[in-house]
């Protein structure tokens, strides 16, 4: 026989495999339709499409805008396009708080942390909600300015409109990408090819990344296509990507990652071995080096594998460090109930957007903090709409060593519930930006925790006297380096004062869309000053900034890194000279809406200065 027919025949039976598996991709629904598009998949047309707007925005993790208005906020992507298909800064699409890497470089950055598997780079979301559950066909994004952040498009079973809550709530990524640069600031409609799913949906949720955006991205609409009844796919593949068997191998053998840590975590039955291999000959702490590069569901994995591994792999040193914000579509109460016996030496914790819609319970949540909480130094909980006052007694409780504690978003937790957190006088950061502390508990909480260094009060609306906040601050708060007081609506020159002549160690301030700072009164002039070390400070939106406070920074605060005066009328370019032949690590500068800055003094300013990041955004 000749030896091409030996090789036609194991390409038949390959080519054979690949269309089993894409048959059995598509019957569960698992089939990303990027390749399905290579691939000449195409659903029958059984359904008429429906195309709908969303009709409400139900959670979101930061916006520009304010809590008691629509101009820049997450509201705006609700409805029907208000600015596309023209590009340019507008006041009615929807805007997250950062883009850029500028946030990294400031003294109030944060440490990531390890273990974070490299598939997942969201840092902000939007939940939208739409009026018919559909099985979706497509999602059109309307991006206004500055697109390419969104980098992972997710669907959920939950109705948000039922009246009966499901009992399980699964969410199916339709599309994710790794942040790619975008070449211009121009409006698209951002149409990625989604996945199809096996269940309708009615909720979808966008996750974006901003830091390849030289620039805040600008969300208009959301458009859901779908259809009512499921798509029966027809298959005409001409093109097997070899990536997709592998990886649609892994995903079938262990299921989607955190979708069976449960039970992975609770497995108990493991194989017997004579010898371990090598690894018997290799010391206990070079085994634990190499596990420490595993993430969370590859060390559950492994355990499963041998008992010399599953003692590696559950010892509560490789988890001194846990992320679980990356899995936070799959975290549970069982979940939180199999790591504990792992997390007794527990140090960072982040559980930041997990938990709602009921996934974790308050004596869940309460049972892991008694039992892990007691060398914790930092939490995060970002977006934790399922904590409450009960919560945060227990935080106060079981985790005396707590240094850093991050509520932001927890939209949820009731007023009085802030008063606990004066009880943890080890404090060194606390994040509350967009929180609904009241006056009285963060009066306490500055008078207990003195050895604040961060504190975030950003878009804190139920605050009444921020001037006595800030004196409170100045005399309480000697150790504060970074403050942030985005659009707090009633500071003025007074509580400046106080602050500016008490924490004299600050090194950021932000004072972005705060009306009530006026120029004249010298606040501007006393900042400078005061505080010599400031490296980065943010006037946003403050018409009165003028060529006097510009050159007062430039001969007190050399420091400075980072400036911004966006919407100031009063700053000449000769101000901005003496300030970029001063501040020699200057790395970024808006300047966005200064009306005696035009392009071409930018453009002037760049050629002379190239380190630094002139930013002058339009609108047309």
């Amino acid at each position: 026989m000749s030896p091409v027919f030996p090789m036609l025949t194991v390409l038949s039976m390959f080519y054979y495999m690949c269309l089993r598996r894409r048959a059995r991709t598509a019957t569960r629904g698992e089939m990303n339709s990027r390749r399905a598009i290579e691939s000449n998949t195409r659903a029958l047309p059984i359904n008429v499409e429906i195309v709908q707007y969303a009709k409400e925005v139900l959670d979101f993790s930061s916006h520009y805008g304010s809590e008691n208005s629509m101009s820049y906020t997450m509201w705006n992507l609700a409805g029907i396009p208000n600015v596309y298909p023209s590009s340019g800064d507008f006041t009615q699409t929807a805007v997250f708080r950062t883009y850029g890497t500028w946030w990294d470089h400031c003294p109030s950055a944060r440490l990531p942390f390890k273990r974070t598997p490299p598939t997942f780079c969201s840092q902000d979301y939007v939940e939208l909600a739409f009026e018919e559950p559909v099985y979706p066909t497509a999602v059109h994004i309307l991006e206004t300015y500055h697109p390419g952040a969104v980098v992972r498009i997710l669907a959920c079973s939950a109705n948000p409109y039922s009246q009966n809550p499901p009992a399980e709530v699964r969410w199916e990524i339709l599309w994710s990408e790794a942040p790619t640069k975008v070449n211009g600031p121009q409006a698209r409609q951002f149409t990625p090819c989604i996945k199809q799913i096996n269940f309708p949906t009615n909720l979808i949720r966008l996750e974006v990344n901003s830091s390849l955006l030289d620039y805040y991205t600008e969300l208009d609409a959301v458009v859901l296509h779908g259809v009512k009844e499921r798509p029966v796919l027809s298959l005409k593949t001409s093109m097997i990507d070899m990536n997709d068997i592998d990886e649609d191998e892994d995903e079938e053998k262990y299921g989607c990652g955190m979708d069976t840590l449960n039970k992975q975590f609770s497995i108990v039955t493991l194989r017997e071995w004579p010898t371990n291999g090598y690894f018997d000959k290799l010391p206990y702490e070079l085994i634990q080096l190499i596990l420490s590069h595993l993430t969370v569901p590859d060390l559950c994995r492994l355990a499963q594998t041998c008992k010399l591994l599953y003692q590696h792999c559950c010892d509560p040193l490789q988890y001194i460090h846990l992320s679980l914000q990356p899995y936070w579509a799959r975290i549970n109460d069982t979940s939180l109930e199999y790591l504990q016996s792992r997390c007794t030496l527990i140090q960072w914790l982040n559980l930041s957007w997990t938990g709602n819609r009921g996934a974790i319970s308050v004596s869940g949540f309460s049972r892991f903090l008694n039992f892990c909480g007691s060398e914790l130094v930092r939490l995060e909980l970002s977006c934790g709409h399922f904590l409450n006052e009960t919560c945060l007694e227990v935080i106060t409780e079981m985790c005396p060593n707590l240094q850093e504690l991050n509520l932001s978003s927890c939209d949820k937790i009731p007023p009085q519930a802030f008063n606990h957190i004066a009880k943890v006088g080890s404090l060194k950061r606390l994040i509350l930006y967009r929180t609904k502390v009241e006056q009285t508990a963060l009066l306490s909480i500055l008078n207990f925790c003195s050895e604040l260094q961060h504190l975030s009060l950003g878009s804190c609306v139920m605050i009444e006297d921020y001037d006595l906040i800030a004196s409170m601050m100045g005399a309480k708060c000697k150790k504060l380096r970074s403050l942030d007081l985005w659009r707090c609506k009633n500071i003025t020159e007074s509580g400046i004062a106080e602050l500016a002549s008490g924490c004299q160690l600050l090194e950021e301030l932000d004072l972005g869309w705060c009306p009530t700072l006026q120029s004249s009164t010298g606040c501007f002039t006393n900042l400078a000053r005061k505080l010599p070390n400031l490296q980065k400070l943010f006037l946003t939106a403050n018409r009165s900034v003028c060529d006097t406070d510009i050159e007062e920074l430039a001969a007190n605060c050399t420091h400075l890194r980072q400036l911004d005066i966006l919407g100031t009328r009063m700053v000449s370019p000769a101000s901005l000279r003496k300030l970029l032949e001063s501040c020699k690590d200057l790395s970024l500068l808006d300047v966005s809406f200064c009306s005696q800055i035009d392009n071409r003094v930018v453009l002037e300013l760049n050629a002379n200065f190239p380190n630094v990041f002139i930013k002058k955004s339009f609108t047309q």
